[in-house]
């Protein structure tokens, strides 16, 4: 049984800074939540800082997870209210179909493959993989790999002025890109780089197995390092959502 948690962090505690520094400490801090993880697990991640000063951790797991670690660390342990919020998925992707449209955010890593720099130890050549840095060639990959993921980003219905930094300015779809961030961060005394960006706006769901299938197993690459999960809403007005 699928659940989608939300936990609250305290961005002025030292251990929360290289929590929110480095995706490698987060997901070994995700996996901890799950005594049960089993080998078929890959749970998902992803920061929602709408307000600086009250991060979130969202997170997506196919069992049942224990955040008390993570508050206790990285939280406000004593304080009242709900530490880390956990509500069953399985209500919500019983009711996706084909044709609904809902709001959506996810933070997603958008890279190319380059052609070959070296060989391997074979002999072979292997292409290289590297990030997306602009926001058009970011938005471009995303929209082309939204029908392959189950959905389409329906035009807007009134165009928006575009940036650089939120989308080309010939884009008509009803989305936009809200943060874009280069990241590097240590794995185990390797460094890792990531280019990420996170898009926000409408979807109109046209494959329901595919997009259930991405849903509960994400997005794009890098979905270890808080990339691929996709959450929903209700569009304004919509209270059936």
């Amino acid at each position: 049984m699928p659940y989608l948690s939300r936990i609250r962090i305290n961005h002025l505690r030292p251990a929360s800074r290289q929590l929110l520094a480095n995706p490698h400490v987060v997901h070994g801090a995700v996996l901890g939540g799950l005594p049960d993880l089993a080998d078929s697990e890959r749970p998902l991640w992803r920061w929602d800082a709408d307000r600086a000063q009250r991060p979130h951790l969202v997170v997506s797991t196919q069992s049942k997870p224990d955040w008390t670690h993570i508050a206790e660390q990285y939280g406000w342990p004593g304080a009242d209210g709900e530490h880390a919020l956990i509500r069953d998925y399985t209500p919500l992707l019983d009711k996706l179909d084909a044709g609904q449209e809902y709001a959506f955010r996810v933070t997603v890593n958008p890279v190319q493959n380059l052609p070959p720099a070296d060989t391997d130890n074979n002999g072979k050549q292997r292409s290289r993989r590297a990030g997306h840095r602009t926001a058009g060639n970011q938005w471009k990959w995303f929209l082309s790999r939204a029908q392959g993921w189950g959905f389409t980003v329906p035009d807007a219905a009134v165009p928006t002025e575009h940036t650089e930094e939120n989308a080309p300015a010939a884009a008509p779809s009803d989305m936009r890109i809200t943060h874009r961030q280069r990241l590097a961060f240590d794995k185990k005394g390797r460094s890792v780089v990531l280019t990420i960006a996170t898009f926000q706006g409408r979807l109109r769901i046209t494959d329901r197995d595919s997009f259930t299938h991405h849903l509960l197993g994400g997005f794009g690459p890098a979905k270890a390092y808080g990339c691929g999960l996709l959450t929903l809403a209700p569009l304004p007005g919509d209270g059936g959502a």
